[in-house]
């Protein structure tokens, strides 16, 4: 459970490396969504998503207890692996990240500029996971999940900027990969006593963190095969799902057309690209047919690491 305290130190190992990110109110949005809508733009970060908060504060964490000589891996579809890989280059420590085949070629290079050595293996994330999982083994390295109680805590330092710039908020749009976003922003609404609906946000073609909310415990599924790479995940973890299904309110599940359509809306009304998890929160609002009319309401743009080609795509359709 993340305390008071807890989330105090992950501030200040946050702040020395990643300044508050914005969130505004978009008018050309607010025309579209038709209620009070802030977005949140973790884009903003030095890598460009909101992970990076949770791998600097795993890191640190890990350099205070003498742990982390040996050096970090991790497994990643992106945006995971730029923060293990950040957060070592700031910290003095070796990164080898694991990325399945045909992984975005921008989040690849973005991994190798930090200075991560980059093995590709696997044909998904659950492959490259498990082979992560054995070159740990074999290297003696320190595996970084994606799930952790140390990233949930750099990710609350996100969620409680959010707070602090809207105000009072009626319902958080969050993308669920591995779940720490969510997670965070549960444990942050929980820790401000507010009584903000959380609602992860999933792809129709991905949907095994909607079943396993529908189902009261993780369920897996046999693939995820879907352009929305954040989100592209077929076994969650299951304190995660704990997590989510006691305190999230609900999943809305986004096709992948309606998810390149919020990609081109948020284009349009904030001039700015957000790669297609990033992009899925506010297709989930769009999408969300229990929504209140009138909430104010939060989108997060969890990153924009989009790849040139996909943007192209994208905005040609």
């Amino acid at each position: 459970m993340l305390t008071t305290e807890d989330l105090a130190d992950a501030t200040r190992i946050v702040a020395e490396r990643v300044p508050v990110t914005p969130a505004y109110r978009w008018p050309l949005l607010e025309r579209i969504t038709g209620t009070p809508t802030w977005v949140k733009h973790e884009n903003a970060t030095p890598t460009g998503a909101f992970k990076v908060r949770g791998g600097l504060v795993f890191a640190e964490r890990l350099r205070r207890e003498g742990a982390a000589t040996a050096g970090l891996i991790a497994a990643t579809r992106g945006n995971h692996g730029q923060s293990v890989a950040y957060a070592a280059r700031e910290l003095g420590l070796s990164a080898t990240i694991v990325v399945p085949e045909g992984n975005s070629p921008a989040k690849n290079a973005s991994m190798a500029a930090f200075g991560a050595e980059l093995v590709v293996h696997g044909r998904d994330f659950q492959e490259s996971l498990e082979h992560a999982r054995v070159l740990a083994a074999e290297r003696g390295l320190i595996f970084v999940p994606s799930f952790h109680p140390d990233l949930v805590a750099g990710v609350a330092t996100g969620a409680a900027e959010l707070h602090a710039q809207a105000g009072r908020l009626d319902v958080i749009y969050v993308p669920v990969g591995l779940g720490s976003g969510i997670c965070a922003h549960m444990a942050v609404r929980d820790l401000l006593q507010a009584d903000t609906e959380i609602v992860g946000v999933v792809a129709d073609r991905a949907p095994a963190h909607a079943l396993s909310f529908e189902a009261g415990h993780a369920v897996s599924t046999p693939d995820a095969d879907t352009f929305v790479d954040g989100v592209a995940t077929r076994t969650p973890v299951p304190d995660a799902v704990a997590a989510m299904v006691a305190g999230a309110a609900r999943f809305v599940r986004v096709s992948e057309a309606d998810a390149e359509e919020a990609m081109r809306i948020i284009w349009q009304t904030t001039h700015q690209m957000p790669e297609p998890a990033g992009a899925i929160s506010l297709a989930g609002l769009l999408g969300d047919t229990a929504r209140r009319p009138g909430a104010t309401a939060a989108v997060i743009m969890s990153g924009g690491n989009c790849d040139t080609d996909l943007v192209l795509q994208v905005l040609a359709s």
